[in-house]
């Protein structure tokens, strides 16, 4: 069987893309249902209930048929608290669905909450496919055919951990689909892209909601909540913007472990697609290492960087004060980056987020014409020249900007310039040529003299 591909496409679209739901109980094989469908390791997955939380979405491509496969977690009609909300997320991913998939382990058989599911699957109207997965042998196949007791049909059986009948579960979704229309050319580059980071619990998924209006990512008082990244389309002030909310990056990769391990995986990913990140910062706590660690990762990743104070509805005059005090001191490396003081709570000044990822994208995209760069560099020289080591004075001979997203300039020189004369000409550009809400990358290319050969 070919794997099918999940590689997102550009230029042309062929009408909405239709959306496939992927719901079922929980630990019945969804997520690894799903990454089999896309064709590679997308969604987390751990032998463990209760690993994915949100509903997530992710393009795939199957006989030339481009669909968005929607992952969600382990659906409960009788659950309560943050499974309650988790089985929301999965009745919302029906509701925008053109094609349920639901799954059921053949090795557990009918539920009762599988009949309980099935009961709000066919209040929707909506098709439904039965996948009995984890058929591994002859012996499953048997065993799936019982699933014709939950009275949806011809259950399909599937092993999707190795992969065995689901080319043609596939083909049978492909059939339930709506009809392809005529492709048309995008006259649009797409929404900008912003990815929300953070350390756990400082408000991602809430800032995430209160943007899109609806309760789009699982809110919870602990910590670790949000594992996959979740995409939505936001409208913001009067254009489109691909927000992405993202699991909290721990002190240290290495001591995560299991699902969380994979999770701060992907929210790298996610970084890495994305063009500015709203780094989340609890302004109700002090500044800590891992928030620094936070903003320094999104700089070194050459992303653009707005810097959200949360939870300011709990900050007292106090607190401002001593605030104000860790921004002059642990953030003195990136007082470039646009900070908003915001309360996703009671969504005060939320609204001042767009201007904030304009000015950011603003800057991630400027660019110096080569001999207005020069020109300063040359000011720059006379007034402020390198200072001599060992008898040695480099200086830069020429410079150009070779990239903008993020701006990246190559400077020419006599000899290895120093690290803090390096950052005075980046400070110095940014007072010249703004660079607003994003990272700079200096590279020198020092001239190399060549040795005389004697005769």
């Amino acid at each position: 069987m070919t794997e099918p591909t999940s590689e997102p496409t550009s230029g042309s679209i062929s009408g909405p893309t239709p959306v496939l739901a992927v719901v079922g109980r929980p630990n019945v094989g969804k997520s690894t249902l799903v990454n089999r469908i896309i064709g590679r390791r997308e969604a987390v997955v751990e032998d463990v209930p209760g690993v994915t939380r949100d509903r997530v979405a992710y393009d795939a491509d199957w006989n030339g048929r481009e669909l968005t496969v929607v992952d969600t977690g382990g659906w409960d009609p009788d659950a309560g608290g943050r499974a309650e909300r988790i089985t929301r997320q999965a009745e919302l991913a029906v509701a925008a669905a053109d094609v349920v998939l639901f799954v059921v382990d053949v090795s557990v058989g009918a539920t009762d909450a599988d009949d309980a599911v099935v009961r709000v699957l066919r209040r929707s109207s909506k098709p439904v496919l039965l996948a009995a997965n984890k058929v591994d042998d002859l012996r499953g196949e048997a065993e799936a055919a019982a699933l014709w007791s939950l009275g949806l049909g011809e259950p399909h059986p599937v092993s999707a951990l190795h992969g065995r009948g689901s080319g043609d579960l596939l083909d049978a979704v492909l059939a339930a689909l709506p009809p392809a229309t005529e492709a048309v050319e995008d006259a649009v580059d797409g929404p900008r892209r912003v990815a929300i980071v953070g350390k756990p619990n400082v408000g991602k998924s809430s800032l995430l909601n209160v943007l899109a209006g609806e309760e789009r990512a699982v809110v919870d008082d602990a910590a670790g909540t949000t594992v996959d990244p979740v995409d939505e389309l936001v409208s913001l002030g009067g254009r489109t913007w691909r927000f992405v909310d993202t699991a909290g990056v721990r002190r240290r990769i290495k001591e995560a472990s299991g699902h969380e391990y994979y999770a701060s995986l992907r929210t790298r990913t996610a970084l890495d697609r994305a063009e500015v990140a709203v780094v989340v910062v609890d302004a109700s706590e002090p500044l800590t290492e891992q928030d620094q660690r936070l903003i320094a990762m999104v700089a070194e990743a050459g992303r653009g960087v707005v810097i959200a104070f949360n939870k300011w509805d709990l900050v007292d005059e106090d607190r401002r004060h001593y605030l104000d005090r860790e921004i002059e001191r642990d953030l003195l490396r990136v007082q470039w980056a646009p900070r908003v003081n915001v309360s996703a709570r009671t969504r005060w000044h939320v609204d001042r987020l767009v201007p904030a990822l304009d000015r950011a994208l603003e800057g991630w995209s400027t660019r110096v014409s080569t001999g207005a760069l020069n020109t300063f560099l040359g000011r720059l020289a006379a007034e402020h020249p390198h200072p001599v080591r060992g008898g040695k004075q480099p200086r830069v001979m020429f410079a150009t900007q070779a990239a903008t997203s993020p701006p990246t300039f190559v400077l020419f020189t006599t000899g290895r310039l120093e690290a803090s004369y390096l950052r005075f000409v980046e400070r110095r550009l940014r007072e010249t040529f703004g660079f607003a809400g994003t990272p700079i990358h200096l590279q020198q290319r020092p001239r190399t003299r060549r040795r005389r050969t004697k005769r």
